[in-house]
């Protein structure tokens, strides 16, 4: 590490840096995304100062042991070309292997998947971001089965998206409802949870997803009855090219590609997932 480089931990009185730094990178996260970073893993957040002043930040996400994520890997421009993104990259993995983590995942851009290449990490899949306006869709396409999400529909759903995402997002989940605009969870005609989605603010677009559906019609109805509450704002949507499904919707309904990114793992244990049944993910940042 160079001399004029120091990694420590990201603190709250950093946030204003954090969130000024994400702005000029043209990325949709917002303060409250920041807070909710720190909240769920303070020990796992880091900012790099050069020559004492803040450089750039990265953010780790944990899954308990079987799976972690890297996010929030941004340097500010006065900063970049010194090794600063790659020193907050292996500060995230030091500390993920130290806690025991088996498979690490992040969210790589083309610009930064050369890094990551070096590093060891390998392609799961990739996925588009989505960009557009939902106009003239219904509320309740689903019928009776579709419902606001309330607080005790969150184990049952937990169950459902380990079984999808790999890995169990509980606390991410109840925080991610906690933030949206729109939380609804689809009822199977037995009464189980078929399928649940999220949309939330963003500081660029309303963001769509996670949505995680164990069909189709269950998947595609709660992507519709979410985007029928956008209100005609401009919606983000990230979805996996191999849900073929989702990706003919968003195109008939005039979404169009912002950027392509690549889902990309590094450890001695894959935590596999399904992407034909993630209708929309909850963000690069956090899977």
């Amino acid at each position: 590490m160079h001399a004029s480089l120091r990694i420590r931990q990201l603190a709250h009185a950093d946030l204003p840096f954090a969130d000024r730094v994400r702005d000029l990178a043209g990325w949709n996260q917002t303060r409250d995304d920041w807070e909710r970073f720190l909240a769920m893993e303070p020990d796992g957040c880091f900012l790099a100062e050069w020559e004492g002043e803040q450089a750039g930040t990265a953010t780790t996400t944990r899954y308990g042991t079987t799976l972690a994520w890297v996010g929030m890997v941004l340097v500010h421009p006065s900063y970049r070309r010194r090794g600063i993104g790659s020193a907050l990259l292996e500060q995230c993995l030091d500390h993920l292997w130290r806690c025991g983590v088996r498979c690490v995942k992040l969210d790589a851009t083309p610009l930064g998947q050369t890094m990551y290449d070096r590093l060891g990490f390998q392609t799961e899949w990739i996925f588009a971001r989505w960009s557009g306006r939902a106009t003239g869709l219904r509320a309740n396409p689903s019928g009776v089965g579709l419902r606001p999400w309330c607080s005790t529909d969150l184990s049952e759903s937990e169950v459902l998206d380990a079984a999808v995402f790999g890995a169990s997002r509980r606390r991410l989940l109840g925080a991610l409802a906690a933030q949206s605009s729109a939380a609804l969870v689809l009822e199977s005609p037995a009464g189980s949870t078929a399928g649940f989605g999220l949309l939330r603010a963003g500081s660029r677009a309303l963001y769509l997803g996670p949505v995680v559906a164990t069909s189709e019609q269950a998947g595609l109805g709660l992507v519709e009855a979410l985007l029928a509450r956008s209100e005609g704002q401009t919606v983000f949507w990230d979805i996996p090219d191999p849900n073929t499904a989702a990706v003919s919707w968003a195109e008939r309904h005039g979404f169009t590609v912002q950027r392509r990114l690549t889902r990309m793992h590094l450890g001695n244990s894959l935590a596999p997932s399904d992407p034909r049944r993630q209708f929309a993910l909850s963000g690069p940042e956090t899977g």
